[in-house]
Order: C-alpha cells, then structure tokens, then sequence
C-alpha cells in the first residue's frame, strides 16, 4: 500500500480559505476596503480576511485589536444571527472589539466614522503640529 498523504492541517487550510475571500470580494468589501487600505482610518494597518483564532474575519487591525465584520443577507437567519453572536462572544473574550455592519450601510459616512471613533478610542493616537497623527513606535 503507498503511503498515506498528509492531510493539511486546520491553519493552512484557513489561509487557503481567508486567501479566496481575499480574491472573492463581494461589492461592500471592495468599497470598504477602498477607505481601510494603505492606513487610511487613524493611520493604522488594517488586514482583510485575516484569521484570527478559528475564525476569518472580514477586515482586522491588530493595533487596535479591532474587527470590522460586513453582513450580507445570509446573515438574517436565526442560525446565522446566534452563530454571529458566539463568534463575537469568542473574540470578545480575548480582547477583541467586533464592530458590525450590514453591506448596504457600506457607502454611508457613519461607517467609516465609527471605524475611525473605535480605532481612536482603543489606540489613543498623538497628533503632531502639522495635525496629523503619529504613530507608535513600531507601527510605521
């Protein structure tokens, strides 16, 4: 009998599963994306479709240990609605701060604002003379 394969382990398969999101994006991400990337929002790093503990999640930024997570319809059902919640609950518990919003919210203002209020809150950053903020050491 030839040997038997090794099965990926449960990490690389999440990548493999974050890296197709990555490529897949539905119109609300793209858009959100667009206002998160090259540390738009309070100068700091966002990732998307980032693993964080057994979960992938939309869009992430370590600094401040915040996830920006999009809802499309699927996510209604009772069963999406209490698994949401469990997965909140989870990362939660270790510190994370879970904000949540429907995709058709995407394109209004008060997305990016709550965004920029909860990376403010949780990553008090400087500002200098000229007015813009300034980064911790080793964010740059």
């Amino acid at each position: 009998m030839p040997p038997l394969k090794a099965t990926p382990r449960r990490a690389e398969l999440k990548r493999g599963f974050a890296k197709h999101l990555r490529e897949n994006p539905t119109d609300a991400e793209r858009r959100l994306w667009a206002q998160l990337r090259r540390k738009q929002v309070g100068q700091v790093r966002f990732r998307r479709q980032q693993p964080v503990g057994p979960f992938v999640v939309d869009f992430f930024c370590p600094a401040a240990k915040l996830i920006v997570e999009l809802d499309g319809d699927q996510h209604g059902t009772d069963e999406a609605i209490a698994y949401d919640a469990r997965r909140a609950r989870w990362l939660e518990e270790r510190g994370y701060k879970v904000l949540r919003f429907a995709n058709r919210e995407v394109s209004k203002d008060h997305v990016i604002d709550a965004i920029w209020r909860e990376v403010e809150s949780r990553l008090p950053l400087p500002k200098r003379p000229d007015g813009r903020l300034t980064l911790p050491q080793g964010e740059g």
